[in-house]
């Protein structure tokens, strides 16, 4: 196993599973770019936002492959959605989706970015959210 491969299953186990602040300090650069802000402090306000929906969510890797100073890491994540969820309240439900992410690493070891992309709209359909297209007409543009 290869030092970055190591170092992504450790994120997950320890960040996205366990949130684990000592773990997301060692392993993230201060400058990595996240949804909830910069560095470890951003990832941690991530997944904290996320468990606070989900207190039950894990994710398990499915697969993971290394090369060079990237690591692509195919997950799977189910949880009970115990907490509000965006614009969605507490329904109960459990979901279950998957998606990817995408690290790149320093010469140090730590990751300096990090790209996600997962089902978001199974997740919303397995709490009950209805989708419906917009109206006719209510698609923008200037109409005249």
């Amino acid at each position: 196993m290869t030092d970055v491969e190591a170092a992504a299953r450790r994120f997950i186990a320890d960040v996205w599973n366990a949130g684990r602040e000592e773990s997301a300090y060692e392993l993230i650069a201060p400058e990595c770019p996240g949804l909830g802000g910069s560095g470890p402090a951003g990832t941690l306000a991530w997944h904290r936002d996320r468990r606070a929906a989900f207190p039950d969510l894990r994710y398990k890797i499915v697969d993971l492959v290394a090369a060079g100073n990237r690591v692509a890491v195919h997950w799977r994540a189910a949880g009970t959605q115990a907490g509000q969820f965006g614009p969605v309240p507490p329904t109960g439900r459990v979901v279950s989706y998957s998606g990817a992410t995408f690290l790149r690493f320093d010469d140090s070891g730590r990751i300096v970015d990090v790209w996600s992309v997962n089902e978001l709209f199974q997740v919303l359909q397995q709490l009950g959210v209805e989708m419906l297209p917009p109206a006719p007409g209510d698609l923008g543009g200037s109409g005249g």
